[in-house]
């Protein structure tokens, strides 16, 4: 099992902490050879000069695997350290590698252990000094369990803190992420609303007076000149507007938009519609202001009713009704008649009614639509035009 939070280390990493672990054995194993009887090394204490160093290469070779097997190391060199003074060390930096762990049960039983293993390691040797108090014999190994297991928490408390840090930027790189792929899928709706609301209109009036000049032989030179002209003119207006879209998407922040459509833009656009050759009546009885949402609506929800009439009914009669007053809402209504030649089917965008049923909704409207008894179609949306005391109440 791996440390909880442990970055992977190197080789290098590894060479020199274990190094330092045995380096840190060095001042321990010179102060027992400080204490010992002259000679002893060569004669009676030859595990000094042996096997003590032995045991301690055992201990830096075993801690190679303290982070698969953190408790079982830290045991094992702990109690080791009761046969080598040079491997005090390495016990230290066991007791300190599963101090980073945090978990109190295993930080209690290595320091226990390692307790046991100081003060039965002091009658390994025939030492000359006279043996100290119980107190400061547990002093020293104290001490030094209770410093390896402080720099251990302090590491561990550390990885801690680090790995929540790249969590939490890993966590936002995520969310930026989606946010910027959110941000694409709407301006991809946004891009093909534009599109489809400022150019269907005017390319579907094309399009139906070249099906006039291509179903209606007998034209004379002037109905032709009219419907070539009108054509031409219907073009260089689709143009222009695509222009202007593709001009505010590619605008600076703060460029300057083009104005909104509104109430007061529909007589022009029916207008444009009965000079393309569709027949259209229009009844508008609109009493005062409204607002600027729902007039947008309005004038949308004509456009896409008069589009939609073009490719699909030419040749019919289309009226459109506008009414409403302020508290009584905006009622808008494209009907058309059932078309009166076969033509072959339009391209279709698959964005207009669905396209519009959002900008209904937005504006707080209901939008319905749906085939007639006498096959023709029906458009109909009613928008939100709020009274004095209706805003007063919502306030």
């Amino acid at each position: 099992m791996i440390t909880d939070g442990a970055p992977r280390l190197g080789g290098w990493q590894q060479a020199w902490r274990l190094a330092a672990a045995l380096a840190l054995g060095v001042p321990f194993w010179l102060a027992t050879a400080a204490v010992l009887p002259p000679g002893c090394a060569a004669d009676t204490c030859s595990w000094f000069a042996t096997g003590d160093p032995l045991v301690a290469v055992g201990c830096v070779v075993a801690l190679l695997w303290r982070r698969r097997f953190p408790l079982a190391v830290a045991v094992v060199v702990a109690a080791a350290s009761t046969a080598s003074s040079l491997a005090t060390g390495t016990a230290l930096l066991a007791l300190c590698s599963i101090s980073t762990r945090r978990r109190p049960v295993e930080i209690g039983i290595v320091v226990l252990v390692h307790m046991a293993a100081s003060q039965l390691a002091l009658g390994l040797y025939p030492v000359v000094v006279s043996s100290p108090s119980l107190w400061v014999r547990l002093a020293l190994p104290a001490l030094s369990a209770g410093t390896a297991v402080a720099v251990g928490l302090a590491i561990g408390a550390r990885r801690v803190e680090v790995r929540s840090l790249r969590d939490r930027a890993e966590s936002a790189e995520r969310e930026r992420a989606a946010g910027a792929e959110r941000a694409r899928v709407l301006e991809r709706n946004r891009i093909a609303r534009e599109m489809h609301d400022v150019l269907a209109h005017r390319i579907s009036l094309v399009a139906m007076q070249a099906g006039v000049l291509d179903h209606r032989r007998g034209l004379s030179a002037e109905e032709h000149r009219v419907l070539v002209r009108g054509i031409a003119d219907g073009s260089h207006q689709a143009l222009e507007e695509l222009r202007d879209v593709l001009g505010v998407l590619r605008a600076d922040e703060g460029a300057p938009e083009p104005e909104p459509p509104s109430l007061d833009g529909i007589p022009d656009l029916v207008a444009d519609a009965r000079a393309s050759g569709l027949d259209v009546a229009l009844t508008l009885s609109v009493d005062g202001s409204p607002p600027e949402a729902a007039g947008r609506g309005c004038y949308r929800v004509v456009q896409e009713g008069l589009t939609n009439a073009a490719k699909h009914a030419p040749g019919a009669s289309v009226r459109v009704t506008v009414g409403g007053a302020v508290g009584d809402g905006l009622r808008v209504g494209v009907r058309n008649a059932s078309r009166t030649r076969r033509v072959a089917a339009p391209p279709s965008s698959g964005f207009g009614l669905l396209g519009l049923s959002e900008r209904v909704a937005l504006a707080g409207g209901r939008l319905s639509h749906h085939p007639t008894s006498d096959g023709g179609y029906l458009l109909t949306a009613c928008l939100p035009w709020p009274g004095p005391d209706d805003e007063k109440s919502a306030e």
